[in-house]
């Protein structure tokens, strides 16, 4: 087990389970829950969680995690880092809000400068802050489309860019987030991910469907995150980027989960020497504070007053939180992410060997690691034994467990997760 000194309190092993899972105040909170909240929220399993501590989670019957998800690839610096709490508090002394779009709010400029300054695009940026990752590729969209007076977006299959109406029309992760909402957005496109996805554009979409010139963007995912952690052939950015340079249609890259550092590089798209037009940048740029960013070339941004904004968007909490995680970032968590992640990567590969057959693929960059089953049944158990050890992983598409720890993650723990999903994957494996 790994041994960590939360603050306040004295070492203990992590995970720690004091409970059955759920416990029998989780119980109770989930039937409250299940009276007052959408049921459209997919829960993935019964955590109720009430504390966390960089990558420790304690949950309202006082079980301790591992956990391995951070909030759906969020937590980039961990639970609550100190620095991070800091920036806040600081900053909730003096504005807790002040809307960036009507006035000159000074933290928002300042978060934009940061975000230009790290930003995988040579030469000025212009930076419009919202509050979700759907909210910044709604921006995109709607700058693709204002700028070049085109119609067409392209997609690929398996891509996520949200739930929001434009974002979920380019979504093609899962059908049920389409079920029963349409008609979605006109004008979108999608083809495979990957290289003979470019195969279909260029051969069946460009000759047969709709012109390259009649495309105002190529949305794309440098790995996608909902769709299985699935990490493209390396011919496939740089192809894209010149087909789109070949048609003038703008290459938008959705990091809001690949980004922040969490590939080993700030950016997922700088493994491939690749540069995008346009970024979506959101989870984990602000550790956990609703922050989404949309960073387009300066003269991209050709809109007019009043095309777009957000009363909330860009935060001074946010931004706050957000000039402190870029500095963590910098200051060591992306090369951590980049050692942690191939440390988890050569001790998953194993499980290859260890269960032919069930387990089909270890992939992935840095800490954005996916594990591809034989089954769905066979990967909803998995990720419940996890649970039921204490290690929080998280599904992604079909048959894929993801593992996105935070950044400042410890080879112990690292070697701590590695062995309980072992365990986790043996028992599902031994299932019928």
């Amino acid at each position: 087990m790994t041994q960590v000194v939360e603050r306040g309190s004295s070492a203990r092993s992590v995970p720690h389970i004091v409970t059955e899972l759920p416990g029998p105040k989780a119980r109770a909170h989930i039937a409250f829950d299940e009276r007052v909240t959408s049921p459209s929220l997919p829960r993935a399993y019964p955590i109720v969680p009430v504390r966390g501590d960089g990558l420790v989670v304690e949950d309202i019957d006082g079980n301790v995690f591992l956990d391995f998800a951070a909030g759906i690839a969020v937590t980039s610096t961990g639970h609550s880092h100190p620095d991070v709490i800091a920036a806040i508090t600081r900053q909730a002394a003096d504005l807790i809000h002040f809307s960036a779009s009507d006035f000159y709010l000074p933290i928002y400029a300042e978060a934009a400068a940061e975000l230009d300054r790290i930003a995988p695009i040579k030469g000025p940026t212009r930076v419009f802050l919202g509050n979700s990752g759907a909210e910044a590729v709604e921006a995109a969209m709607k700058l693709a489309r204002h700028h070049s007076r085109r119609q067409y977006i392209l997609a690929f299959v398996g891509g996520f860019h949200g739930r929001t109406y434009g974002a979920v029309s380019l979504t093609a992760s899962k059908s049920k987030y389409h079920a029963g909402f349409g008609p979605l957005l006109p004008g979108v496109v999608h083809v495979p991910f990957g290289s003979a996805g470019l195969d279909e554009l260029e051969e069946r979409v460009f000759r047969k469907l709709v012109p390259a010139d009649e495309f105002a963007a190529v949305i794309v995912e440098p790995i996608q995150g909902e769709g299985g952690y699935v990490v493209p052939d390396d011919a496939f950015l740089p192809r894209l980027r010149r087909i789109c340079d070949e048609h003038g249609i703008l290459l938008v890259a959705d990091e809001v989960q690949s980004g922040a550092g969490r590939t080993g590089r700030m950016w997922a798209i700088e493994h491939w020497g690749v540069e995008p037009d346009i970024l979506c940048a959101a989870k984990g740029i602000a550790s956990g504070m609703p922050l989404s960013a949309m960073v387009a070339r300066a003269d991209l941004m050709s809109w007019t007053i009043g095309a777009h904004g957000s009363t909330y968007g860009g935060n001074p909490l946010a931004c706050a939180a957000a000039l402190a995680t870029i500095r963590l970032l910098e200051g060591g968590l992306v090369q951590n992410a980049a050692e942690r992640g191939d440390q988890a990567l050569a001790g998953l590969r194993p499980l290859l060997e260890r269960h032919p057959g069930v387990v089909r693929d270890v992939r992935g960059k840095g800490l954005m690691i996916g594990v591809q089953f034989d089954t769905q049944a066979r990967t909803d158990a998995v990720q419940l034994a996890a649970f039921h050890r204490g290690l929080l992983v998280l599904e992604a598409a079909e048959h894929v467990v993801r593992m996105s720890p935070a950044l400042t993650v410890s080879a112990e723990q690292v070697d701590t997760a590695v062995r309980l999903f072992g365990e986790a994957v043996a028992e599902a494996a031994a299932l019928a």
